[in-house]
């Protein structure tokens, strides 16, 4: 049977990647090949299939990477082949999208096609500003324009006696012709006084708005020097955002956070950063290998009905321990009588995932924490087993024997350098677009340091955030000094304290 092609032309919405759609995200994930624009964000990239063929079709300041015929043709000649082809367009791909244009090229190609709508930054942009853009006191009437006009046409094709007469007024693309359509508006009736706003990056950590009036506007743009993306909005609505600005007051908007944990593991991180305003950046300096041999494991999951207790230190251990149990034709049915331990409720969290009840989890979630709690239990001539990471320290083992226990540490995985460069993040640290490091565990600390050399030097208004005081030792015996330490030492915990260092920052009048 011959595989027959089709083409979703997809919104991607207008920057923020929790914007997609459900539908938009489901056809990414069925496509064979990708063909996308510079605005749409690379998270959305990530809903595609690990081996997706991804073709770039950006266009900046007006440079193209490929013309629109050149985009027409390769999405004919894609589906042509029998692919499922995602042309992921920013925003909307009906509104000055030029989305119309391609499905009219389908069309005539006889290539079955769909289009996916996406939230317009027209009407998002505004929202995250905080302006409204119809409000029942203010206005009804609002109009879309593009801004993108040749402003050395003998005539405009934009009727601006019409739009002047209505209440609010968005341009889209509109930043280069300012002055013409300032100029334009007021002439055609439209008062100099009348509020006018440009967001820059809406919907973004990056976002800027300017606020002004339709006849200082342009002046005030040119003296900033705010360039494109931007969109303008004109009419009364736009003083509503100083009562309605929701986006740019969150505690950490715009703050450059980069993330050095494995990448599998930074998604809940990024998540809570991201709802806190920040720019997350990931930089994962790690990552979570299975140990270079099985047996030791294997050996002692051949006895593991010897156990009394079974003890883990991570999610990762969690998850090498019963991924290992699998493979050996074993499952939770084995652990039965066997009491678990875990650090802390992440790890907690890892095991319930699995059906299993966890007995114990210390109110101090570090390794002196466990030994602490595990004191409270009878621990002689009972056996525990502790599956960890390669290199970890020995405070539970030898806390645990000294209570009577006989404790068979084992490998379950390793933590290993990652591929990343420096030359990845050193420009972001340079320019200044950096505020925070976190760092998750000593082994983050000490890779991170690893990949960017002898010679590196931490920028000193670059904080450090540690979670829990054992990271934090690594991280101040490496050289750094801790900024953000939290009391207690979970993920959301981390945010929560990095988001008051900042409050904290602020109500002092500190950048």
């Amino acid at each position: 049977m011959i595989k027959r092609g089709k083409v979703y032309i997809i919104g991607a919405g207008p920057g923020d990647p929790g914007l997609i759609t459900l539908r938009g995200a489901a056809c990414i994930r069925e496509a064979d090949v990708i063909i996308y624009d510079h605005l749409v964000s690379p998270e959305i990239l990530r809903h595609a299939g690990e081996k997706v063929c991804r073709i770039y079709a950006g266009k900046q300041g007006g440079d193209h990477t490929l013309s629109q015929g050149e985009i027409n043709r390769r999405l004919v000649e894609e589906a042509g082949k029998g692919a499922v082809v995602a042309r992921i367009k920013g925003g909307d791909p009906f509104i000055f999208g030029r989305g119309g244009e391609e499905a009219e090229a389908l069309r005539e190609a006889g290539i079955p096609f769909e289009v996916v709508p996406g939230i317009s930054s027209a009407v998002a942009v505004p929202a995250y500003a905080g302006i409204p853009l119809t409000h029942r006191n203010h206005t009804s009437t609002v109009a879309f324009v593009t801004g993108h006009e040749d402003p050395t046409k003998e005539k405009s094709d934009i009727d601006w006696e019409a739009m002047a007469g209505i209440g609010t007024l968005v341009f889209l693309m509109g930043v280069k012709n300012l002055p013409a359509i300032a100029e334009n508006l007021i002439r055609c009736g439209k008062p100099a006084e009348t509020p006018a706003a440009l967001i820059r990056r809406g919907t973004t950590p990056e976002q800027e708005t300017l606020t002004g009036t339709l006849a200082d506007i342009a002046g005030m743009a040119a003296e900033r020097g705010f360039a494109p993306p931007a969109i303008l909005v004109v009419g009364g609505v736009v003083g509503l955002r100083e009562t309605m600005n929701w986006f740019e007051t969150k505690p950490l908007f715009g703050r450059g956070i980069v993330i050095t944990r494995p990448e599998a593991q930074s998604e809940g991180l990024a998540e809570l950063l991201r709802d806190q305003g920040a720019r997350v950046v990931p930089f994962p300096v790690i990552r979570i290998a299975p140990p270079e041999s099985w047996d030791p494991l294997d050996r002692l999951l051949g006895r593991l009905e010897t156990y009394h207790w079974i003890v883990f230190t991570s999610a990762n251990g969690v998850s090498f321990f019963f991924r290992r149990l699998r493979e050996r034709g074993r499952d939770i049915r084995d652990l039965k009588g066997i009491r678990i331990a875990t650090i802390g409720p992440a790890t907690a969290a890892a095991v319930g995932a699995l059906g299993i009840r966890v007995d114990l989890v210390p109110d101090e979630f570090i390794s002196e924490g466990i030994v602490r709690a595990l004191a409270g239990e009878n621990l002689r001539g009972c056996r525990v087993l502790l599956p960890r990471a390669e290199e970890a320290r020995n405070i539970i083992p030898e806390g645990l024997a000294g209570m009577g226990a006989t404790v068979d540490v084992v490998t379950a995985y390793r933590t290993v350098r990652s591929d990343r460069d420096a030359a990845e993040i050193l420009p972001l640290l340079d320019g200044g677009k950096v505020d925070v490091i976190t760092f998750t565990s000593p082994s983050t600390v000490a890779h991170f340091l690893g990949i960017m050399g002898s010679g590196f030097r931490f920028p000193s208004r670059v904080r450090v955030a540690c979670i829990g005081p054992v990271t934090a030792a690594a991280a101040r015996k490496a050289g750094l000094t801790v900024d953000i330490l939290q009391e207690r030492y979970t993920i959301p915990e981390l945010v929560e304290a990095i988001a008051a260092y900042f409050g904290r920052q602020a109500a002092k009048g500190k950048p």
